[in-house]
């Protein structure tokens, strides 16, 4: 039994997410306009560190989460540091006037894009299930990715943006 449990407590250990950084490929182009009808590429952030969201405003989880990346966002920036928060919604085309009353209506600062083609986030998540945020690091490597959110898990993002900043 007890080596049962050993055996079963490594697998666990060999399949949870940990807060490392590590590279999972080059982060697919992204080149589009924000929902303010601004350009945007992600390539003009080289030297960054980016986190990407995709969500919808009919996904609570994704809801929820938005308070805490526009906090991070607003933090690093006020501190001056190379970080920024990109919030992509995959809302269908027909709620544009939706997607940018909820960002505006909540004061978010982070860019905020509208893929109403859910052609940007096939490239970085094919099952579109959200929400799912990534990190790409100042050279445009994606280094971690997480679906779904539960609260805390900001932490981790937090820990790996703290450490592609002092690398």
């Amino acid at each position: 039994m007890k080596k049962i449990l050993t055996t079963l407590l490594v697998a666990a250990l060999a399949c949870s997410p940990d807060a490392s950084a590590t590279n999972l490929g080059q982060a697919p182009h992204i080149s589009t306009r924000d929902i303010n009808n601004n350009a945007y590429n992600l390539s003009d952030h080289r030297g960054e560190v980016v986190v990407i969201n995709f969500w919808a405003t009919w996904c609570a989880p994704c809801i929820a989460e938005l308070p805490v990346l526009n906090t991070m966002h607003v933090g690093y920036q006020a501190a001056g540091k190379p970080v920024s928060v990109i919030a992509i919604s995959i809302d269908e085309a027909r709620f544009a006037s939706a997607v940018k009353a909820h960002v505006k209506s909540r004061g978010y600062k982070f860019t905020t894009l509208h893929d109403t083609d859910t052609e940007i986030v096939s490239r970085y998540a094919p099952s579109k299930a959200i929400p799912y945020t990534v990190i790409v690091d100042q050279e445009g490597n994606i280094v971690f990715s997480q679906l779904g959110y539960t609260p805390g898990v900001e932490d981790k993002y937090y820990t790996i943006i703290e450490r592609l900043l002092n690398d």
